[in-house]
């Protein structure tokens, strides 16, 4: 990407973290971005294709850190929540290290611009992922009980929540935090992480 351009979303982003979402200005963005307004239409036509393009920005960060994780199946089915903490600590971690993402990507979620977005936005860039969630419900069929929209709804969602509180000084940002939040995201799931024994013929 244009290094003009992911100026521009970094700017963007700390401009939502600073005015809100629906207060940033692109005379904000221009001046943290240290360019003028007219430069910064030569890249985004609208403060709306802006604010999507922040996102994706993100989002597509965010699926890269699973990229470099691997599953082993032993290891799932020895210690399954163990496993969910190695795909869940560094994408927790990630949010707590880039404030100025973590509270543009929860306002905007929770804003009127995402439902639109979200009905075309393109996820295969989380193919990684989605092949991780398909090889734990593989391992452990119970987690197919669970409504699949709510369960990530709940764990991806409300991590990214816990992590504001982190950067906005809400909680501290150290390892007892970390310990809480994921014992309270992960209460309840450990009876639906056991392996399906084989049935007796």
């Amino acid at each position: 990407m244009d290094d003009t351009k992911t100026r521009i979303i970094f700017a963007a982003m700390k401009a939502v973290r600073q005015y809100g979402l629906e207060g940033m200005r692109i005379q904000n963005v221009s001046d943290l971005a240290e360019i003028s307004p007219g430069a910064l239409y030569r890249y985004f036509d609208s403060k709306d294709q802006l604010i999507v393009e922040c996102f994706t920005y993100v989002d597509r960060q965010v699926a890269e850190i699973f990229e470099h994780l691997k599953l082993n199946p032993l290891t799932m089915i020895a210690n399954p929540l163990e496993a969910v903490k190695s795909l869940w600590q560094p994408y927790f971690r990630f949010w707590v290290a880039h404030p100025d993402e973590t509270v543009f990507y929860h306002r905007f979620r929770d804003s009127a611009f995402f439902p639109k977005y979200d009905k075309s936005r393109d996820v295969t860039y989380f193919n990684t992922f989605i092949g991780m969630v398909q090889l734990f419900k593989k391992l452990f069929p119970n987690l197919n009980q669970i409504n699949q929209d709510l369960l990530w709804l709940h764990v991806l969602t409300s991590t990214v929540m816990y992590a504001k509180y982190v950067v906005e000084g809400t909680l501290p940002d150290n390892q007892e935090t970390e310990d809480t939040v994921f014992q309270l995201l992960t209460t309840g799931l450990y009876g639906y992480l056991k392996p399906q024994k084989d049935k007796k013929k």
